[in-house]
């Protein structure tokens, strides 16, 4: 079926329909569904029959709006199934084909399903005769500019190009669309007049079509990767973080248990046997973030031995928990160090020793943790100092910085002489 139209109708029709495969390609890279279908080029039997699901259907619309409305930009048929075939392999492309035919050959167009069934097909060759399948992702709108080079290369060194190939199959099969159309009459959908000025305009729209789609699809398989590669380095430079403070706060456990070797044998050994266990989780416990329970828990234990050391008259520790927070998850040993810097600068330095409140809340998605100690304060000119340099609040802060970015709350407020106040606010869902 031939769409006679003038040659200026025509280049905007075709400019259209570039616009049309390049706004449904651009629709599906928002679906992170559609996501998990691009990262990876070895794609399972569901992972192709989702592309065939999300893609083949706004093809098919496409066929549909030209068929009831006239519309002739929205049928990117062909260029559909062979993007399915050459992203997707041969069974992908025929299935999308099979979709993008099906309306045009229900009214009336018989040779329009078996077309573009074929089209797929030959998506599906060409991705099998890529050795590397990343090539096929290099092929864009300016593979054009690359002829000459190709070309060259080709007849001076022998050196065949891949790319070279789609660049054939589109024209190809765009000249085969209008000579089955021309043979036989009304059987099959194409642009123009097939002929001079029109032909070749065809031809440019078919090759920017398929083109554009598979330049959009890739830059967004470049940003997932990134985004998993950001993810990976954030994983890695959080274990860092962590395994710092794991030494630290065993060498100071450990130096807790030799001072009491020789005066309390049996106080050192109930040290020792409380660090076994503290170890135990440290040990198994790879993940990022742990549950808010699991944290105070940790603390309970850590507190038991300093408890030791200092004795329960030195020594008070207040909970004030929400229990619809324990169940929030918190990233892991971040109240250790914030602890035991109020117990070993703040309280071992008062005579009388001091209290710790820890309180715990949860609202509007957001966990609030606030510790107050009674220890003997931070001059005001030295809180900024402490947020970048030493383990234990800088570390904290960092391990924060890279969970949350600048949604988090880390402040602190002391006075000197009567202790410090800290407040940390932070998401309730976990961010890597």
């Amino acid at each position: 079926m031939e769409t006679t139209i003038p040659l200026q109708g025509t280049v905007f029709t075709l400019l259209v329909r570039v616009g049309i495969a390049s706004s449904i390609a651009a629709l599906l890279a928002r679906s992170k569904v559609f996501h998990r279908v691009l990262a990876e080029e070895r794609r399972t039997l569901n992972e192709r029959l989702i592309f065939v699901l999300l893609y083949g259907p706004p093809v098919a619309l496409g066929v549909l709006i030209r068929l009831v409305l006239g519309y002739s930009a929205t049928d990117v048929s062909l260029e559909g199934s062979l993007v399915a075939g050459l992203v997707g392999g041969r069974m992908t492309g025929l299935m999308v084909g099979a979709l993008a035919g099906l309306p045009s050959f229900l009214n009336e167009e018989p040779l329009s399903l078996p077309f573009c069934m074929a089209c797929g097909a030959v998506g599906g060759v060409l991705r099998d005769l890529c050795f590397n399948k990343e090539q096929v992702w290099q092929f864009t709108p300016f593979t054009f500019l690359t002829i000459p080079r190709m070309l060259w290369q080709l007849t001076v060194r022998g050196e065949g190009n891949w790319l070279f190939l789609p660049l054939i199959a589109c024209s190809a099969l765009e000249f085969t669309r209008i000579g089955l159309a021309q043979t036989f009459s009304e059987s099959l959908f194409y642009f123009g007049s097939g002929v001079g000025w029109q032909l070749l305009l065809a031809l440019f729209a078919a090759v920017f079509s398929v083109a554009l789609t598979l330049t959009i699809w890739n830059n967004t398989r470049i940003q997932i990767k990134l985004l998993d590669q950001e993810q990976m380095v954030l994983k890695a430079r959080m274990e860092a973080l962590t395994r710092q403070i794991n030494p630290h706060f065993l060498f100071n456990t450990l130096n807790t248990a030799v001072s009491m070797t020789r005066i309390n044998p049996e106080t050192a050994r109930e040290v020792l046997v409380k660090l076994s266990t503290i170890l135990r989780r440290l040990l198994t416990q790879t993940e990022t973030f742990v549950s808010l329970r699991d944290e105070l828990e940790f603390i309970d234990n850590y507190l038991d031995i300093e408890l030791v050391r200092f004795g329960p008259e030195k020594l008070r520790f207040i909970k004030e928990v929400d229990e619809d927070a324990l169940s929030a998850l918190v990233p892991n040993m971040l109240l250790q160090p914030i602890v035991e810097n109020a117990i070993r600068h703040g309280l071992s330095r008062r005579i009388e020793g001091g209290e710790i409140h820890l309180r715990t809340a949860q609202h509007d998605g957001r966990v609030v943790i606030e510790i107050r100690d009674t220890g003997i304060g931070i001059p005001a000119e030295k809180i900024p100092e402490i947020f970048e340099s030493g383990i234990g609040i800088s570390n904290v802060n960092e391990r924060l910085k890279v969970l949350y970015g600048k949604d988090f709350v880390f402040h602190i407020d002391s006075t000197e002489g009567e202790g410090t106040f800290i407040r940390i606010e932070i998401p309730s869902e976990p961010r890597l």
